[in-house]
């Protein structure tokens, strides 16, 4: 983790990619197909990520998923710096609090390598475009989302820190960030199943009970806070979606989750977040991506369906892994 050290304050450094600056800037996950070449990344160490303790085909696949260098186009690289530059100098991103900049140099380990950069760039960039595009709210919720856990059991903390984090963070704050990681493994197992089959009745709803991941401590989350902090998942998903070609990947349980959730927010009328995204319903030969033998075979052998299935069964053996207790309960009023 980088900082920079004045007399005055300590802060973040994260050198954000042009995909980042580019959702920033628009406000939405955008499909640069014709703009960017996709090529395969030579000597990619999926070990250094967060994802190292896949198996099996799940981590061929996520092996795939990372594994790529991206080669921009010149001029369309230069609009995106350039459009990225007015929109820091007329709307900045707000500062780090030192207090947490600190906590998470001293007290935690994020050394670990995301999709695209280091795991501080994620977090940087979850912050700063909570920050303009969900103004109404923290954008500390976004940088901290997986300091408690990520979906692949990587803590950057101990548990028996949470007292001190607390108490730098507002109540609202700490209830987000304690909830955004189990909210994370709900999705695959349930819990968007059930608003679903819900939505007549939503207006009813009062609270979710769930359990922590980085301990199992008994969990509730109001419903009003529930669907914020579905709005921070929705701007999360934004990072995790490939620079081009979505159409191609379709499949990836990623982009499923992505679309479940954000269909979920616009007919239960909870979309409060600015994220701009499109969904196609139909493959179109991949342009200027040069896609692995796996990637290929894979896309033809594995439906959404299986692929899905199969982040399913890695969910559930990380939390079994880490004593985390996935079962979950919807309070709705009488």
């Amino acid at each position: 983790m980088e900082t920079n050290t004045t007399e005055d304050r300590e802060e973040l450094i994260a050198r954000l990619n042009l995909q980042r600056k580019a959702a920033i800037t628009m406000g939405g996950a955008v499909d640069h197909a014709g703009h960017v070449k996709v090529q395969p990344m030579a000597g990619f160490d999926l070990n250094r990520t967060i994802f190292k303790g896949l198996e099996g085909i799940a981590r061929k696949a996520m092996h795939e998923r990372l594994a790529r260098e991206l080669v921009w186009d010149r001029t369309f690289a230069a609009e995106i710096e350039a459009a990225y530059a007015a929109v820091q100098a007329t709307q900045p991103a707000p500062k780090i609090d030192e207090r947490l900049v600190r906590f998470m140099k001293e007290e935690c380990d994020f050394s670990m390598e995301h999709a695209d950069g280091s795991f501080l760039e994620h977090l940087v960039f979850c912050h700063d475009y909570a920050a303009r595009h969900y103004p109404g709210h923290s954008p500390n919720v976004a940088l901290l989302h997986s300091i408690l856990g990520t979906a692949t059991n990587t803590f950057a903390m101990e548990a028996d820190k949470l007292p001190r984090l607390k108490a730098l963070l507002s109540e609202f704050e700490a209830i987000q960030v304690e909830a955004f990681p189990s909210v994370l493994r709900l999705f695959y197992t349930g819990l968007l199943d059930e608003l679903e089959r819900n939505l007549h009745r939503l207006d009813k709803l009062k609270a979710l009970q769930c359990h922590r991941v980085i301990d199992n401590e008994p969990l509730r989350i109001d419903a009003d806070n529930l669907w914020i902090n579905l709005n921070y998942h929705l701007m999360h998903f934004v990072d995790f979606m490939p620079s081009a070609n979505r159409s191609t990947h379709r499949s990836d349980p990623l982009l499923q989750m992505f679309e479940r959730l954000s269909s979920l927010l616009d007919r239960a009328g909870q979309r409060q977040a600015r994220v701009e995204v499109s969904f196609p319903n139909t493959n179109t030969a991949p342009l200027g991506e040069t896609r692995t033998l796996f990637g290929q075979v894979s896309d033809l052998l594995l439906t959404p369906a299986v692929k899905l299935k199969l982040t399913r069964k890695s969910i559930r053996k990380y939390s079994e892994q880490c004593g985390h207790d996935l079962s979950y309960q919807l309070e709705w009023a009488d």
